[in-house]
């Protein structure tokens, strides 16, 4: 691999330097006033990308995956009744968890490449007149499959069944680089990560609680320490953490919520998915496929393409990173060997994914495949030249 080069991986992403050197910090004393200083900002920062007025905002040294573990433990008890669709293997990980939990999911096995099924979620919410189901768990953005789904959807099946059930939300590759809207969906824990929206390198969960969820943590008798969110807010309440905090990284948090709020949300979500368009328009050109079921799935921020029967997409992700020394990402579980991912999030151009697509043209002709080198790059720069990214330049 070259440090030179831009990464296409959904996460990790790319860091811009002023990130990484807000990270790289000299000691500071974290008990005292200054590190309230960087800890509140970061807080009032994460509600604002979450579009929320009134979430509880915990960060929490960990990635994606404790911050599922911070929604489950806080809220569950042993033997509760959790509804999820498994449609990638994300989905299916966070089943995974709540089953070591002992907790009871219900399952509803949906294909990899389909969105969530908001409509089966309803008919399962309505038979359940107990309301044993205590929570619904969703995966906003499929970073297997480049699938993005219908959030408000599964709100309007909980509302529509009158169930009080509460709506977990993994929003780790979407949160800060696709639109997401807490309040509005009626979200009751959002989870991501510091390594994907925010360009900084992974070590932060990040998670959003509601009123009702928070309230969840009095009866919740899973066992829990690091992640306790009750232990938290009195640390936050003092301006500070019950441990050691992760100074540097919320130091970059800090910086990187000033960067995409100066940007503008709206504008985030707008150079995502034209990046992302770009993206399709050079799976189109080459004659490829999406795992994404329909447009109305696909993800701005990661697409995982097909190859033809009998070809190994890995070797595409082997090849890129041994040949020219440019990372992308490889199918995983279903869909291992039967695509390739290109992640378009966080710190990126679209002159940065011309080159992305340029070398993962050059891979595919060098191993034998159909593709005219150029006609991908071309469709995209078509695209590109027609929807100019004046915001972008703005920000920049």
């Amino acid at each position: 691999m070259s440090f030179q080069n831009p990464v296409f991986i959904p996460g990790p992403t790319n860091m811009p330097e002023e990130l990484r050197k807000a990270c790289d910090m000299a000691t500071i004393d974290h008990r005292s006033p200054i590190f309230g200083k960087i800890l509140h900002p970061c807080l009032e920062g994460v509600r604002k990308v979450l579009k929320s007025d009134n979430a509880h905002v915990f960060i929490l040294p960990s990635t994606g995956t404790g911050g599922w573990e911070t929604a489950l433990t806080n809220t569950l008890s042993a033997g509760d009744k959790v509804l999820a669709a498994r449609n990638g293997m994300f989905s299916h990980r966070w089943i995974d968890m709540c089953q070591r939990h002992g907790l009871d999911v219900q399952i509803v096995e949906t294909p990899w490449g389909q969105g969530l099924p908001a409509a089966k979620y309803e008919e399962i919410l309505r038979a359940d007149t107990g309301h044993d189901i205590k929570v619904v768990l969703a995966t906003h953005n499929e970073t297997a499959t480049g699938v993005k789904s219908d959030i408000a959807a599964v709100r309007r099946a909980l509302d529509a069944a009158g169930h009080p059930a509460l709506l977990f939300v993994d929003g780790v590759s979407s949160i800060a680089s696709m639109d997401f809207q807490f309040d509005a969906w009626g979200v009751d824990i959002a989870v991501t990560g510091s390594q994907k929206g925010f360009m900084l390198p992974a070590g932060l969960a990040i998670v959003g609680f509601s009123d009702k969820a928070v309230a969840a943590a009095d009866t919740a008798t899973l066992p829990r320490t690091f992640f306790d969110i009750k232990d938290m807010q009195k640390g936050y309440d003092a301006s500070a953490f019950p441990y050691t905090p992760p100074v540097g990284l919320m130091n970059g948090l800090k910086l990187s919520l000033d960067m995409l709020l100066e940007e503008g949300l709206e504008n985030v979500f707008a150079r995502h998915a034209r990046i992302a368009n770009g993206v399709r328009r050079a799976v189109d050109a080459w004659g490829l496929e999406l795992c994404a079921a329909s447009p109305d799935v696909y993800s701005d921020t990661v697409s995982a393409i097909r190859t033809p029967e009998g070809f190994n997409a890995t070797d595409i992700v082997t090849h890129a990173a041994d040949t020219y020394g440019v990372a992308f990402g490889v199918g995983l579980g279903e869909v291992a060997g039967k695509v390739f991912r290109i992640g378009h999030l966080g710190s990126l151009t679209d002159v940065m994914m011309l080159s992305g697509l340029a070398t993962a043209e050059m891979c595919m002709v060098d191993l034998g495949l159909d593709i005219k080198l150029g006609s991908g790059v071309a469709a995209a720069q078509e695209f590109y030249r027609a929807n100019p990214a004046a915001a972008h330049k703005d920000a920049a």
